[in-house]
């Protein structure tokens, strides 16, 4: 079953300084129909505008993953970490016990990212830190694995059972993606518009996939997507 939510349907926030589609409850949106898709819990788009971002604020018991897709944010935590976060880069933070962090925008002009926040597979992790960097090469026409359980030297490890990708699409290219049908799969449209098992898709949709084992997924124009699997 796929589950289509279109773009004007998203939660959106102008504060100003933020602009962000929560697609999930978040922060003062609650929605108890809208709470997660399997374990992933938030995925939040957000713009946020220079010489502005998020102070230090507490974070638990959750894998935190930023997808950075323009611009730069300056991040530092209780962990001992401190790091620029630019465009191409994926950071994952395994809140567990506890941690506190900021995330700011130093420079002049916007940063656009996603956060992505998946349940963990255990209670009381200690915090830990990874991050790596990638380039569009590695997501052109294929689904690059950004994010995984497994990790590895050129993959942000997760201490959950998830995966995330990112495809990037030259019009009328096909790509087939397969796991076990009693997972969750989630596909973000970036830009452009796909055909996700006959369910068209454009850019800011959402595709909510249950009990599918065997994704096809065919470009109708260049597009953009990222897609998360994730355990029911």
């Amino acid at each position: 079953m796929i589950t289509k939510i279109q773009s004007p349907d998203r939660h959106f926030t102008d504060m100003g300084w933020l602009k962000t589609y929560w697609l999930f409850s978040f922060s003062n949106y609650h929605d108890p129909t809208n709470v997660q898709h399997g374990r992933l819990r938030v995925f939040n788009d957000d713009i946020v505008e220079p010489q502005e971002g998020f102070g230090k604020h507490p974070h638990e018991e959750m894998e935190i993953v930023s997808i950075v897709l323009e611009g730069e944010m300056f991040h530092k935590d209780t962990m001992g970490n401190e790091s620029v976060i630019k465009a191409g880069d994926v950071q994952r933070m395994t809140a567990g016990t506890g941690l506190y962090h900021s995330e700011v925008n130093v420079n002049d002009t916007p940063v656009h990212f996603y956060q992505i926040w998946i349940l963990p597979d255990k209670s009381g992790l200690i915090p830990s830190y990874d991050q790596k960097s990638f380039t569009p090469e590695a997501w052109h026409n294929r689904f690059a694995l950004l994010a995984s359980e497994k990790g590895g030297d050129d993959v942000v490890s997760l201490n959950t059972d998830a995966g995330i990708y990112r495809a990037a699409l030259d019009e009328d290219t096909h790509l087939a993606f397969s796991t076990d049908s009693e997972r969750k799969l989630f596909i973000y449209v970036m830009n452009g518009e796909i055909d996700v098992n006959g369910t068209l898709c454009s850019k800011g949709d959402q595709a909510r996939i249950s009990g599918e084992s065997d994704l096809r997924i065919k470009s109708l124009a260049q597009s953009e997507l990222v897609l998360i699997d994730v355990p029911s």
